[in-house]
């Protein structure tokens, strides 16, 4: 399994990214990348957006003079100090070596174990941690997740250290997708530290931190396999370290004041104690009007729970569902996303069947994950470039992109040259990468910061499940128990539905669309940019309610 560091993006290659994160591990690969702040979630895969995602946007800060431009220098500090961790805590050159680890005979198992009984426990792991860890991130503000998350990752590398039986591997595989879940702490983290005003400019730095330390991860991991011949058992010591610094990091963070959905509420319930502490001091002054302010009742409990943020959100999703542009990116994100992290978690697997290497050295997995994190890095600042009327090409760019990615992953499950396995997976990778920005910019720049957070949290969490179900059907010993040459097989054939899918939907879309033109019904060339690039979006959406909360396109 080996590791694919983040996003933050095992057994499996774990997604370091995707802030993802994430994982990346990534995403994820969050995910997070592009014009818009990541969500997470890899998720990252390097740098992957995957919850990447999830909260990227960041919370809207209580009203009231902004503590940045009050504090500037204790701003700029604090968020030096988060991209740092974000480095630190993404450096583990161990990482990519984990599968070959598993399959040495330090640890002595079987690729039958680790490809059926050990991997999927990754996927069951996130999807039952993921919700709790999404809103236990907002509710304790952040700091106590990146805690926990230091924690996994120290606990992941003791297991590997001192343990061998196939049980404790499955843990160390429970442990990553905790680590996973987590991602979407840091994604969201900083955006607790600065104003609205300054949002995107600090994803980029948050992003550049995960992405150059998964890099550097992958570099350094590989230089100590190939030219300083340490055993695996030496690098996961040394990812041992830094995962250890990196968690004294955390819990030397600041702690923020503020959060994306219940904090928010209880800044506006101090402001409200604040108000009603003046008023009793004018009451003492007219006792008159105090007594008639005291007599008008209080909104109960339940009429304040309706009317909350979080809830209000959940009623809204049900028309983001309803508008064709977000309902295509989203379950773009659900699908593509699940084929994605799924060849990601079984891919070092497959590389160990296709060229079972004899000595460590020759082992050069890191070398091709710094690859593809390098590529994936450049594809996604190279999308926010791309200006086509993504209203009319949208689902034909999918369906070309994944039909190439469907044609990579055959030309992975059927070589056996490794070097063409590793350009396969480093093009597939960026591929992916490409339209991850796309996506977060399409489904993004339309919602408010809170429902974005919302929908890619949902998209993630759809994704998951349907991992979930893909390995308990394919990869789980309880099911068909595939070998890996199998699985890739069968993610080919999930790749060539998709692309047919997207295909006749893009003909539908596009024979409409010239139809119109025809018609002069609409369609024509006169639409705004706006709708051919990525850009920031500068304005904020009008304030949620049931119906009116997003922004109209």
């Amino acid at each position: 399994m080996g590791k694919f560091h983040s996003a933050s993006q095992s057994g499996p290659a774990r997604p370091a990214d995707d802030p993802a994160g994430s994982g990346d591990r990534s995403e994820g690969e969050k995910e997070e990348t592009g014009q818009k702040p990541p969500a997470s979630e890899d998720g990252g895969a390097h740098g992957d957006a995957d919850v990447e995602m999830v909260a990227s946007e960041g919370p809207s800060p209580p009203g009231g003079p902004s503590e940045e431009a009050a504090e500037p220098t204790k701003w700029k500090g604090a968020v030096i100090f988060l991209c740092f961790y974000g480095f630190m805590a993404s450096i583990k050159p161990g990482e990519p070596f984990i599968t070959p680890y598993l399959l040495s005979p330090e640890k002595n198992l079987t690729r039958e174990q680790v490809t059926n009984e050990i991997t999927p426990v990754l996927t069951y792991s996130y999807m039952a941690v993921l919700v709790p860890a999404f809103l236990l991130t907002d509710l304790l503000r952040y700091k106590p997740v990146l805690v926990i998350q230091g924690v996994s990752q120290v606990v992941i590398w003791i297991i590997l250290l001192l343990c061998t039986s196939l049980l404790e591997m499955q843990f160390m595989e429970f442990f990553y997708g905790i680590t996973m879940a987590c991602r979407v702490a840091y994604s969201s983290y900083i955006f607790s530290l600065v104003s609205p005003a300054l949002y995107q400019r600090v994803a980029g730095y948050s992003r550049s931190a995960v992405l150059l330390g998964v890099f550097t991860s992958s570099v350094l991991g590989q230089l100590l396999i190939s030219f300083g011949e340490v055993s695996f058992y030496t690098l996961s010591a040394v990812s041992l370290g830094f995962v250890s610094f990196g968690l004294t990091l955390s819990v030397c963070l600041p702690w923020p004041k503020r959060s994306l959905f219940f904090n928010r509420a209880r800044f506006r319930e101090q402001k409200e104690a604040a108000a009603l502490a003046a008023k009793s001091e004018l009451d003492k002054m007219n006792p008159k009007e105090g007594a008639a302010s005291s007599a008008a009742p209080s909104p109960c409990s339940a009429s304040r729970w309706r009317d909350s943020v979080f809830v209000q959100m959940l009623l809204e999703v049900r028309n983001v569902a309803r508008r064709p542009n977000l309902r295509l990116w989203s379950l773009w994100w659900v699908f593509n996303s699940t084929g994605y992290y799924l060849v990601l978690f079984y891919v070092h697997i497959l590389w160990n069947k296709v060229y079972p290497a004899t000595e460590n050295k020759n082992v050069y997995n890191g070398g091709v994950e710094a690859a593809s994190t390098l590529l994936s890095a450049l594809t996604s600042f190279a999308a926010g470039y791309v200006k086509i009327r993504w209203d009319v090409w949208s689902e034909l760019v999918i369906a070309v992109i994944t039909a190439l990615q469907a044609g990579l992953l055959l030309l992975m499950g059927t070589t056996d040259n490794i070097w063409v396995c590793y350009m396969a997976y480093v093009l597939f990778r960026g591929f992916y990468q490409f339209l991850v920005p796309i996506a977060t910019f399409q489904i993004a720049s339309s919602l408010t910061k809170e429902l974005c957070a919302l929908v890619f949290g949902i998209n993630t969490f759809l994704g998951t499940i349907l991992k979930s179900i893909i390995n308990l059907i394919f990869s789980d010993r309880r099911g068909l128990a595939l070998d890996v040459h199998s699985q890739f097989l069968v993610y080919f054939i999930y790749y060539t539905i998709l692309t047919v899918v997207y295909f006749v939907c893009a003909a539908v879309v596009i024979v409409r669309h010239y139809r119109n033109q025809r018609r002069g019904g609409g369609g024509g060339d006169d639409l705004p940019a706006a709708s051919t690039e990525l850009r920031p979006v500068a304005a904020e959406a009008e304030p949620l309610s049931n119906g009116g909360g997003a922004k109209a396109q």
